[in-house]
């Protein structure tokens, strides 16, 4: 489908658009000229032109014109229904507490169970363009952080800026999971019950002590629904560092504390749904990750795209500014002061000298 459209970039500069009679309608009644354009203040008087009318009008026009201009006009050539096929993918990460975790190193320092995982997120968000991707976030609660989108620049700036502590502490996976199933009920991609190309990534420790939902009862609804999930665990087993912090949330040093992975609860949930369980520390995780995914049919997108814009901005400036200056130069007057004056200098002399 090819159309050739006409729009503004930036459509709000046409409000300016009502100045312009407004000023005229003011300059009429207080007889004074409009003081926004050059030479204006002779627009009262007798110009070159035999109607005093036209300086205005020339300099209306062309402030118009200027003005549609700056509303940048233009041409959306091409404009197209383009299709692609991909998989919807919702991403659900941990944010509790527990998370804080430095049982993890990377480059001889250690790094928390967020950091961990991080790579693993901007794999998902970077590297699978022809996908759609949502965000769930939880920790005592579950939030939804972004539905379903294509906008994976946005999606990565949004993740660097992830920290622990934005929710309230807790680990409530159940309800993570179940409102990121939520956020893939979508008319269309559903065969009765069941989903098409559609998964959930569960990033967490796997210890859920909080929320509405159980895990056993959100891997319920993804089993029926023949959602896979696939879970990623962070964490190690046994007596792992927990930052401790003072006041000002600064890390003032460590205390050991036992670790809360429950790495057979996310076993259970992916191998319940279809999914796969994954390390987060693991080389191949990433790899594994996506090879289990692809294997599944895609589904196909619709996007509409511009493929080719034609500015107009010149088409409208150019004459706008032409318009103005021959407003400019139509107001002044047929013979400026000084040049009176050196006229009037000249007469004398010259009837001097005669006399003379």
């Amino acid at each position: 489908m090819t159309l050739t459209d006409y729009q503004f970039h930036d459509p709000l500069w046409l409000l300016a658009l009502l100045l312009i009679p407004l000023a005229m309608w003011v300059r009429g009644r207080r007889g004074a000229p409009v003081f926004i354009v050059p030479y204006a203040a002779a627009w009262h008087k007798p110009s070159l032109i035999p109607t005093s009318r036209w300086p205005a009008l020339f300099a209306g026009a062309g402030l118009a014109l200027l003005i549609i201009a700056l509303a940048r006009p233009q041409i959306v050539e091409d404009k197209r229904e383009v299709k692609q096929k991909g998989y919807d993918l919702m991403l659900s990460i941990d944010l509790s507490g527990s998370m804080l975790a430095e049982d993890y190193e990377r480059d001889g320092e250690r790094i928390n169970r967020l950091q961990a995982i991080k790579p693993v997120i901007s794999a998902f968000i970077n590297r699978r363009t022809s996908d759609r991707i949502g965000v769930v976030l939880f920790s005592g609660r579950a939030y939804t952080m972004a539905p379903l989108t294509f906008d994976h620049d946005w999606l990565a700036r949004q993740i660097e800026r992830l920290k622990i502590g934005l929710i309230e502490d807790g680990t409530a996976i159940g309800d993570g999971l179940g409102i990121a199933l939520t956020r893939l009920e979508q008319a269309g991609r559903e065969t009765g019950n069941q989903r098409k190309g559609a998964f959930v990534v569960l990033l967490t420790d796997g210890a859920n002590n909080r929320g509405v939902l159980t895990p056993e009862q959100a891997t319920a609804i993804a089993k029926s629904r023949s959602v896979p999930v696939y879970t990623v665990g962070a964490g190690r087993d046994g007596l792992v560092p927990m930052p401790v912090f003072d006041d000002n949330g600064q890390k003032i040093g460590y205390r050991r504390a036992i670790s809360d992975l429950d790495e057979n609860a996310l076993h259970v949930i992916s191998d319940e749904t279809g999914g796969k369980f994954f390390r987060a520390a693991d080389s191949d995780t990433i790899e594994k990750a996506f090879a289990a995914i692809d294997k599944a049919q895609k589904i196909e997108f619709t996007a509409k795209s511009y493929l080719l814009t034609t500015e107009l901005f010149l088409y409208f400036a150019v004459p706008g500014a032409a318009l103005l200056f021959l407003g400019a130069l139509f107001a002044l007057p047929p013979a400026l002061p000084f040049r009176r004056k050196a006229r009037t200098a000249n007469r004398t002399a010259a009837a001097a000298t005669k006399a003379s």
